[in-house]
């Protein structure tokens, strides 16, 4: 791995170099001062979203949810067991699709909630339905 990192902020969007032995060290983002690694889920709108997705060395698991969906709803305590678990080693975001039906359009989302694992821009890979914290921490272990 290389010696830093760069990392989008989920609130402004900069992007900011970060050295990987300071990534459980509560970072923060150069522009807005804004925590860049904090084992919890971002909310993202979509400009934020693009430059998380496109800006991230670590990788990104984005959870694309709706607030009328059920399955959404029941997944978000693991999602955010999960981000905790991985603190550090991913950073997980959530965008909501009914705010942004752009993103869904854009990635051909036809079923919520759907994971999506980014990193460098690339998407490494997906996960339908709502899954248990270990599920989804051993999809960013394989997939990333």
């Amino acid at each position: 791995m290389a010696d830093s990192v760069k990392l989008a902020c989920a609130t402004c969007g900069q992007i900011n170099r970060v050295p990987v032995v300071r990534l459980l060290d509560a970072p923060k983002c150069g522009s807005c001062g804004d925590p860049l690694v904090t084992g919890k889920v971002a909310e993202l709108d979509l400009a934020t979203h693009d430059r998380l997705v496109t800006g991230d060395e670590l990788p990104v698991v984005v959870d694309y949810w709706a607030p009328w969906c059920g399955p959404c709803r029941m997944m978000a305590p693991e999602f955010a067991r999960a981000a905790e678990a991985l603190k550090g080693r991913a950073r997980f975001a959530k965008i909501d699709t009914q705010d942004h039906p752009a993103v869904s359009e854009r990635l051909g989302i036809r079923g919520i909630p759907l994971l999506i694992l980014w990193k460098n821009g690339r998407e490494l890979g997906r996960l339908s339905g709502a899954r248990p914290a270990a599920e989804i921490a051993e999809f960013v272990r394989r997939a990333g």
